[in-house]
């Protein structure tokens, strides 16, 4: 859902919000079932985890990110893949305006 979010935002131009104020929210909200805050990132489900939940066995043999690494990894691969969306867009519009052209 955040990485649809994040999407929308910054096909629409938006301002993202810096790492330090989702970091901040994060740890406002926390593990609302331990109430600790939400350290490291489940590559497996896609959750924020605090460390309680961390060491669980619904998650110990998952590959987990610390927060900030994995916000720039999916930044990166979010950005790399809306640059490829923008590319193909110019040239459907290219070819677009081309057919227009022949057709007048």
């Amino acid at each position: 859902g955040r990485v649809l979010e994040i999407a929308r935002r910054l096909s629409r131009g938006e301002a993202l919000r810096s790492g330090d104020e989702e970091e901040e929210e994060e740890e406002e909200e926390g593990c609302q079932r331990h109430r600790e805050p939400l350290e490291v990132f489940c590559k497996e489900d896609g959750a924020l985890l605090c460390a309680i939940c961390r060491e669980s066995r619904a998650h110990r043999a998952h590959t987990v990110l610390p927060l900030p690494e994995a916000v720039r990894e999916y930044k990166e691969q979010i950005q790399a893949r809306l640059q490829t969306l923008k590319d193909d867009r110019d040239k459907l519009l290219a070819f677009r305006e081309a057919e227009m052209r022949r057709n007048w």
